[in-house]
């Protein structure tokens, strides 16, 4: 135990070459040697580095003018903690192949009692095994070793910075393409994970991760595309990959995910939705998807947490013609009078902002609102909504007396 950490590495090292298969073959009992002697000398002085959360809040920064917006940006960060290696997916076989080191995965106390007091340069021989894994010819061991770097990588930047150093991500992208699903899920959340240090991101996009996160869309658990959901959100939080990660194919899928998901799924594609589509040719791409016809649906879903995201994204496509015109299309002016009469706060300022694009050059789109009854909930919120809810709503009752003074100008 007294042993320097340099000493510690070396040996490591050592082992390394002494068993050619000391990747696949390391124990739980080497584990807690090295990893614990590592703790010892480094809790001393050793600081807390940020967490995924902290790193989220950040990035739902992005989103400040639409608050609603959760800040966790996937279920993953309130779930791993307490997620044991569920081991292959099937039934039982009579000789199963074990899992390499499982108590380096399952064990808690690694989380909060050992790892998170290890200096990345002390972790590093560690993090060398477990991208070395990666490439076994063993689903076993590539599964164990995706799910050890999901692990540390989940709350501390350094560690981001370490795996991504370590040539982490070219080896994991492979296995977002794995047939064996919990391969895959550790596998993507690993990217998930590794994706909120910046420097990843053009790692990522240079080494084809878009495109099998797509596929992880099409294809994985609902933990999987859940987070691969999340992952390109990540991504697209660099503007010059939103127009990229539209052109791979990414926005059917997240429309599919926002119709056919858990509500964490569908939270999670509408927030990659509403940021990919602040460019126009997404917008498109999404009105082309049949996104219009589920969001104007999930606009009267109450108490779910999807209505008022659902009201973002509606908003930003009202802003291009085809956009507009399928929001009319699909029933859009009606439930949205319904959201500024029932919604919550924030709900109803996204409703009137979305109203106000559709009437604001078309005078048949404010005949229609009238014809819905929108007035008298417009002049309500224009009394009593928040300060931009009632600048937006006295703004398009303005519109809406247009379209009766050109009538009478017209017929003296």
């Amino acid at each position: 135990m007294g042993r320097s950490m340099r000493t510690i590495r070396s040996n490591l090292y050592q082992l390394r070459e002494e068993m050619p298969n000391y990747t696949e073959n390391l124990s739980d009992a080497d584990i807690d040697l090295h990893l614990g002697e590592l703790a010892k000398k480094s809790s001393s002085n050793s600081t807390s580095a940020s967490s995924d959360i902290g790193e989220i809040l950040e990035i739902s920064g992005t989103f400040s003018d639409f608050s609603a917006y959760s800040s966790d940006i996937s279920g993953e960060l309130r779930r791993l903690a307490s997620l044991p290696d569920p081991g292959p997916v099937g039934g039982a076989s009579p000789n199963p192949e074990l899992e390499p080191c499982t108590g380096f995965l399952e064990r808690e106390t690694f989380s909060t009692e050992i790892i998170e007091s290890i200096s990345p340069e002390d972790l590093q021989p560690t993090v060398k095994l477990c991208v070395d894994g990666l490439q076994s010819a063993s689903i076993a061991v590539q599964r164990s070793a995706a799910a050890k770097l999901r692990f540390l990588a989940k709350n501390r930047a350094d560690n981001r910075v370490l795996i991504g150093e370590s040539g982490a991500v070219p080896a994991l992208i492979p296995l977002l393409r794995c047939s064996d699903a919990m391969t895959q899920e550790h596998a993507v959340t690993a990217i998930l994970n590794l994706s909120l240090h910046e420097s990843n991101k053009s790692m990522m996009t240079h080494a084809g991760a878009v495109k099998s996160l797509i596929y992880v869309l099409k294809t994985g658990t609902e933990t999987s595309k859940q987070n691969a959901a999340c992952a390109l959100l990540s991504l697209a939080l660099v503007e010059e990959y939103k127009l990229s990660i539209g052109a791979a194919g990414a926005i059917p899928p997240l429309v599919s995910l926002m119709i056919n998901g858990t509500n964490r799924g569908k939270k999670d594609a509408l927030t990659t939705l509403y940021k990919l589509c602040s460019v126009k040719l997404n917008k498109e791409r999404a009105v082309c998807a049949g996104a219009v016809r589920p969001l104007v649906g999930l606009v009267g879903e109450r108490g779910t947490g999807l209505e008022e995201k659902a009201l973002v994204v509606l908003s930003s496509l009202a802003g291009i013609e085809m956009g507009r015109d399928a929001i009319v299309e699909e029933g859009g002016i009606p439930a949205l009078v319904e959201a500024i009469e029932d919604g919550s706060e924030k709900g109803k300022e996204f409703a009137v902002v979305a109203l106000l694009q559709l009437c604001l050059g078309s005078v048949r789109n404010r005949g229609l609102l009238v014809r819905e009854g929108g007035i008298p909930p417009l002049v309500a919120l224009s009394q009593n909504g928040t300060m931009k809810a009632k600048q937006k709503a006295e703004a398009l009752l303005g519109y809406l007396r247009e379209p009766r003074q050109e009538a009478s100008s017209s017929n003296p």
